[in-house]
């Protein structure tokens, strides 16, 4: 099975650089996994948002979307559990 290729949202950057080296490392690791598979069995599928989906890193949370047609991911927010769906 072929990998997708990732694509981060400007505010996905932004949210890396708030976080810490440890805390990136895992995110990065979480990240290189969906890769191989882009709907892990710990990811949920957001109710009220069509094709956005979540997994969980300790206390953050990756939103991401799941294009198959094209081979991508997106990834929108990497965000701290008790922020991260405020704004979807």
């Amino acid at each position: 099975m072929a990998s997708y290729e990732v694509i981060f949202k400007r505010s996905a950057e932004k949210d890396l650089r708030d976080l810490s080296k440890g805390t990136i490392k895992r995110v990065l690791t979480r990240i290189e996994e969906l890769q191989r598979d882009p709907r892990p069995r710990q990811s949920s599928k957001l109710t009220g948002a069509e094709q956005l989906y979540r997994v969980r890193v300790g206390v953050y949370r990756i939103i991401y979307a799941v294009d198959d047609d094209e081979r991508e991911i997106t990834i929108y927010y990497v965000r701290h559990r008790r922020n991260v769906y405020r704004q979807l």
